[in-house]
């Protein structure tokens, strides 16, 4: 089973998808906004390892999140 989860607001998103690996479960992340110079998406493979599918989608949603706020801060540029 794969779980999912997102989470969104006004002009934004973060979307997760779960992973089985070896060791136990990741997560592949989305985050999505708009802005003046248009939409953006980017999707990155969260970096750890859990033990259950539901740390994963919530680590994920959080990892996501943080991305987010650092984007929209202008503390990274892609």
């Amino acid at each position: 089973m794969t779980l999912k989860g997102k989470v969104s607001g006004e002009g934004w998103s973060v979307s997760v998808d779960t992973v089985t690996i070896a060791d136990g479960f990741s997560c592949d992340v989305q985050v999505e906004h708009g802005g003046a110079s248009g939409e953006f998406k980017h999707r990155f493979r969260h970096w750890q390892t859990f033990k259950t599918e539901r740390e994963a989608v919530l680590d994920g949603l959080r990892e996501g999140m943080v991305w987010l706020a650092l984007k929209q801060a202008q503390t990274i540029h892609l």
